[in-house]
C-alpha cells in the first residue's frame, strides 16, 4: 500500500522582550536557577498580572508579516493542569480568541518550486518552568528532580500550522521559514539551543488518496531543524509498520530521543476539554485599532521573501543564490556588506557561498562568529577584481585572515608578497626561461596537431606560475605563452 504523510507543526517562539509577559521579572538567559521568578510568575495570593505591551506588538508584527488576519479583539484564557514546573496550576494562554488569525508561509522545495503552508493561528502565552532530572540526589543514592522557575512567565508566541506538510523536508523548510521571519523581525533570537524556539510535531499517515486524516502522534519539544527531520522520518516509519502489521496508531504524546534516533511514548494525548479552558478573570480583552495596526505595518523591515526577490531583480542573482543568501538575517546582512565594499554582487555571492561557507561548515561556526569580517572579505574580493592578486593568491589571503594573521587583505598581500605581477616584460622573461629549460616539451608542442596544443600549454603555464610563486597574472601568462610557442611552430 502507498502511504501519505500528514504533518502539522506547533512552533513555540520566545519573544525578545526584556521582561516577562505578565510581570517585570527579567527574561535574560543563563541566570542562576530560581533567581528570576517573582510573585506574579509564581501566582502567589494577592498579585495580579499586567500584560507586556511589547509582547503584543511583536505578535502582531508576526501576523502582519505572514499576511494573517488580525482580530480586533483577543482574549486570554487559563489552561488548567498540574505539573511541578507550573506553580500556579494553570498556564495563561489564548484558546478561543487568539491575537493572530489565519495566514500563510511560503517555503521553497528541493526542486526549486514553492509551496504555501497555511497558518491556522498564532497565540500569546506564558512559558512554564523547567524540570531538571540530572545531577540531583537526596544524598542516599536516590535520584531527584530539580525545578528551575526562571522561565516561568517568559512570553511565547505559539504558531500553529494547518496539516499541509507532506514530508520531513517540507516540515524542516517551514520551520526554517518561521525562524527567518521572527529573526528578520527581531522579535526573537531564534536560538534553538537555548530554547528560544522549539516545536511540537504532529504526524499521521493515511492511505494515498484517502481524504480522512489518520490518527496523529504529537512529538514534543523538538529543538533543531535536523531533529525535526529525523523525528518525523522515524515516526512515519513506525506508524506505517504498525498499520501494515495489523495494529493501530493511538493518539499520544511522544518524545524524540536523538541518542537512539527514535520517538517513544510519554502519555496519551489530551484534548482541549481536559484542560478546562476558561477566560482569565485577571486580564481584560486586548483591543487593537486600525491606527495601531498601520503603525506596526509601517515599521516592518524587508522580510526574507522580499529580500530574495530584490536580490534576483536588482542584483541579477539566480533564484538559488538569492534564496541561500536571504535565508537568515545574519547571512543577508553579511552578504550585502561584502557586496557594497567590493562593488560586485556575483563574486560577493560566490565567495560568501563558497570559500566562506565551506570554512564555517568545517569549523561548525555560524556566520555571526566568522573570523573573517564582511569588510575584510569585501576588500579581498576588491583586490581580485582590480587585478592586485589572482584567484590562487586570494585563497591564501583568505586563509591568513581566517587564522587572524592580518587586519586587512592589503596587509596580508603586502606581508606575504602576493601582489600580482602584471608587468609584461617581467612575465615574458619568466616565459623565455621556462621555454629554454623545456626543450622536450617544446618539441612535443611543435609536433602536435594544432587542435591538441591547447591542452599541452598547461605544463608551461604551471612552470611560469611556479617561477612567479603564483603571482603572475594567469590571463597574461596564457596569452603570451601561446604567442611565443606558436611562433616556434
Amino acid at each position: 500500500m502507498q502511504w501519505e504523510t500528514v504533518i502539522g507543526l506547533e512552533v513555540h517562539v520566545q519573544l525578545a522582550t526584556r521582561s516577562k509577559i505578565f510581570s517585570g521579572a527579567s527574561t535574560a538567559f543563563g541566570a542562576e536557577p530560581n533567581t528570576q521568578a517573582c510573585a506574579v510568575d509564581l501566582g502567589l495570593p494577592g498579585v495580579l498580572p499586567v500584560l507586556n505591551e511589547q509582547a503584543v506588538a511583536m505578535a502582531v508584527q508576526f501576523g502582519l508579516a505572514i499576511h494573517a488576519e488580525i482580530p480586533e479583539v483577543s482574549v486570554f484564557d487559563r489552561k488548567n493542569y498540574f505539573y511541578p514546573d507550573l506553580p500556579k496550576g494553570y498556564q495563561t494562554s489564548q484558546m478561543y480568541h487568539p491575537i493572530v488569525g489565519a495566514g500563510e508561509v511560503e517555503i521553497t522545495l528541493d526542486d526549486g518550486s514553492t509551496k504555501r503552508i497555511r497558518v491556522h493561528h498564532a497565540h500569546l502565552e506564558e512559558d512554564a518552568g523547567k524540570s531538571l532530572h540530572e545531577s540531583f540526589s537526596n544524598g542516599l543514592g536516590h535520584a531527584m528532580t530539580g525545578i528551575d522557575l526562571n522561565r516561568a512567565g517568559t512570553p511565547l508566541l505559539e504558531i500553529v500550522s494547518e496539516p499541509d506538510m507532506r514530508s520531513a523536508r517540507e516540515a524542516a523548510a517551514y520551520l526554517r521559514g518561521i525562524h527567518a521571519i521572527v529573526t528578520y523581525l527581531g522579535i526573537s533570537d531564534g536560538n534553538m539551543a537555548e530554547g528560544s524556539m522549539r516545536c511540537d510535531v504532529n504526524v499521521s499517515v493515511r492511505p494515498a488518496g484517502q481524504a480522512e486524516y489518520g490518527t496523529r502522534a504529537e512529538i514534543k519539544n523538538v529543538n533543531s531543524f535536523r531533529f525535526v527531520e529525523r523525528a518525523i522520518e522515524f515516526e512515519v516509519e513506525r506508524q506505517i509498520e504498525l498499520l501494515e502489521d495489523g495494529g493501530e496508531v493511538i493518539q499520544e504524546t511522544r518524545l524524540f530521543d536523538p541518542e537512539r534516533d527514535e520517538t517513544r511514548s510519554m502519555r496519551t494525548k489530551e484534548e482541549a476539554n481536559d484542560y478546562r479552558y476558561f477566560p482569565c478573570p485577571d486580564l481584560l480583552p486586548v483591543v487593537l485599532d486600525q491606527a495601531y495596526l498601520d503603525h506596526l505595518r509601517e515599521s516592518l523591515p524587508e522580510l526574507p521573501d522580499e529580500k530574495r526577490a530584490r536580490f534576483q531583480r536588482e542584483l541579477g542573482l539566480s533564484a538559488y543564490d538569492a534564496g541561500v543568501l536571504s535565508a537568515t538575517r545574519e547571512m543577508a546582512e553579511y552578504f550585502e556588506e561584502v557586496k557594497n565594499i567590493c562593488g560586485d554582487a556575483k563574486p560577493a555571492a560566490n565567495w560568501v557561498m563558497g570559500e566562506l561557507a565551506g570554512a564555517l561548515n568545517r569549523e561548525g561556526l555560524a556566520i555571526g562568529d566568522s573570523p573573517v569580517s564582511a569588510r575584510q572579505l569585501g576588500e579581498l574580493i576588491a583586490r581580485v577584481l582590480d587585478d592586485t592578486i589572482n584567484g590562487k593568491a586570494a585563497k591564501q589571503v583568505f586563509q591568513a585572515l581566517w587564522n587572524g594573521q592580518g587586519q586587512s587583505a592589503d596587509e596580508v598581500i603586502e606581508t606575504k608578497g602576493l601582489k600580482q605581477v602584471t608587468d609584461s616584460g617581467a612575465i615574458e622573461a619568466m616565459i623565455d626561461q621556462v621555454i629554454a629549460e623545456s626543450p622536450a616539451q617544446v618539441a612535443q608542442y611543435r609536433d602536435a596537431e594544432p587542435d591538441k596544443r591547447g591542452k599541452m600549454i598547461g605544463y608551461f603555464v604551471g612552470q611560469v606560475m611556479k617561477a612567479s610563486r603564483g603571482t603572475a597574472n594567469p590571463q597574461q601568462v596564457n596569452a603570451l605563452l601561446k604567442a611565443k610557442l606558436d611562433a616556434l611552430c
